[in-house]
């Protein structure tokens, strides 16, 4: 069995939500993975890690999965033709279209989402409507043959229910213990349902910026309204 893996490779490309699902999606027999971008030259993620393509737009091979992963340089993808183009073309050939993160709204934004239910980061769910999509507060969703994960390391847990799709669960299941991959946090912080309250104010606050810009390119672009998020607000019961 082969099977070809194209993940998206872009300026401020989170890093964890591309290497998290390549480090499982390298280890199929019988996958080669590809890091595909609109041109040859290496990028730097958003925390600086420099990475470099495999394959460009125009020279990449035909693809059984699509995957965009998500990070601050989405918001620029959002409106980038070569990128929405790309994805538009390759979408009908795949086998799976994927995402994680924020990597969703940009499938949204390729017209890929319309009537799908579908997942992101937690900080840009809603915003998923805009694009015709259904918002899933899930790890992993799947509708038919588009598979989206959540936010950063739900890129694993992604890249495992996929894995399962391709080769089989007893595959990657033995992926997964190959892997040691049994999270058990130090702290129940990483769901906004079961963070301390200052924690999550702490972070909106800290994503306050970048969701206001998003907020704005997607009320611009997308099918429905956007209603702001009111990033002051207390969440309830805080």
């Amino acid at each position: 069995m082969s099977v070809r893996i194209g993940l998206l490779l872009f300026p401020q490309v989170q890093q964890l939500d591309l290497t998290g699902p390549y480090e499982v999606f390298a280890m199929i027999p019988g996958a080669s993975v590809a890091l595909v971008a609109a041109g040859p030259d290496p990028v730097a993620s958003s925390t600086g890690l420099r990475l470099s393509p495999t394959t460009t737009y125009a020279g990449c091979p035909p693809l059984d999965v699509v995957c965009v992963p998500g990070g601050a340089g989405i918001n620029a993808l959002l409106t980038d033709a070569p990128t929405l183009d790309f994805l538009r073309a390759r979408a009908p050939g795949a086998r799976f279209v994927t995402s994680v993160c924020t990597g969703a709204l940009v499938l949204g934004a390729a017209g890929l989402l319309r009537g799908k239910r579908a997942t992101t980061h937690w900080a840009a769910l809603d915003l998923l409507s805009a694009f015709g999509a259904v918002p899933v507060r899930e790890r992993v969703v799947r509708d038919g043959n588009l598979v989206t994960g959540g936010g950063v390391t739900a890129g694993i847990d992604f890249a495992l229910t996929l894995a399962a799709e391709i080769a089989g669960r007893p595959l990657a299941e033995s992926l997964q213990l190959n892997l040691e991959y049994a999270p058990a946090p130090p702290f129940a912080s990483g769901d906004p349902e079961t963070a301390p309250p200052e924690v999550l104010a702490l972070t909106r606050a800290r994503l306050a910026g970048s969701r206001r810009a998003r907020e704005a390119i997607v009320a611009e672009i997308g099918e429905a309204p956007v209603a702001p998020a009111d990033w002051a607000r207390p969440e309830p019961g805080s």
